[in-house]
């Protein structure tokens, strides 16, 4: 599966829990530069997936390359060394720092100065902070969050605090993005600016995502390819068009009855199936 041109390479990947099978099998790659969504119902496997390729878990079998390196060889805290970084669908971790020096604390693998330089303020420990600043600020614009710089991020309307998640990931100049459910619990604006940033970030920063969400429509709007996963297996694997028109997606998402009769119906368009999509998750 791997060649020459894949950024990242995911083959045969199987993890168990306990006797539970949350993956089995599970290849796919990713070109570099490319914007990629996971979707799949309840416990198909879409977080057990993210966790391996942040590692967070370990699986019993398989192989992930990522940029020519065998990822499963690295520990969670290299992780952001090693160039991923991702989005998390719970924030307020941090509600009375200021959304600057929250993206600050994204750069903390750019940073070189030690704690002694870092007291005194002096020389390249003074340059590199404004240097640092200076490249927050720059995100802070492109995620039309420069107005709120300053602002501690438990103020900010819930849309804004998850773009400013999004740019504490980017921070660290990452080569590859993993998105955590990017708008789940946004109206219907909210989402539409947060689709908007992300195809932002893919063609001005040319930053390879990834993304696992419930949006079934933001996510067929934006993406480049879409892996489907079911009970922990890959049923399809495409372009956007593809995969909402292939029956076995149709299957995992309605039911096998559903979707005889919606077949019987003669209603072979995909958007009914998006729109039970959306409806239908609540979990990965």
């Amino acid at each position: 599966m791997s060649d020459q041109n894949t950024f990242l390479s995911v083959e045969g990947l199987t993890v168990r829990f306990e006797g539970v099978t949350a993956l089995s099998d599970v290849s796919f790659a990713v070109p570099q530069g490319e914007l990629y969504a996971v979707i799949g119902p309840n416990g198909a496997g879409k977080t057990s997936l993210f966790n391996v390729l942040s590692r967070v878990y370990q699986p019993v079998s398989g192989r992930v390359l990522f940029d020519g390196r065998d990822l499963l060889r690295l520990k969670s805290h290299q992780i952001a060394r090693a160039g991923i970084a991702r989005t998390f669908q719970n924030l307020g971790q941090f509600p009375h720092t200021t959304v600057l020096d929250y993206l600050l604390l994204g750069r903390h693998t750019r940073m070189r100065g030690n704690i002694a330089l870092g007291g005194l303020y002096l020389g390249p420990t003074k340059r590199e902070e404004r240097q640092n600043r200076a490249y927050c600020l720059k995100l802070l614009d492109l995620l039309y969050l420069s107005s709120a710089a300053g602002a501690p991020l438990g103020t900010l309307p819930f849309g804004m605090q998850k773009r400013a998640d999004l740019a504490r990931a980017l921070a660290l100049q990452p080569k590859l993005l993993l998105l955590d459910e990017p708008v789940a619990g946004m109206n219907v604006s909210e989402t539409r600016d947060m689709a908007a940033v992300i195809l932002d970030v893919k063609e001005q920063l040319g930053v390879t995502q990834i993304l696992v969400e419930h949006d079934m429509a933001m996510v067929m709007g934006i993406v480049d390819r879409v892996l489907v996963l079911d009970f922990g297996r890959v049923i399809a694997l495409g372009r956007p068009e593809e995969t909402q028109a292939n029956p076995n997606v149709i299957k995992a998402y309605l039911g096998e009855e559903l979707s005889h009769d919606a077949h019987d119906a003669g209603a072979p368009s995909p958007a009914p199936a998006s729109a039970q999509m959306s409806s239908s998750e609540s979990g990965s």
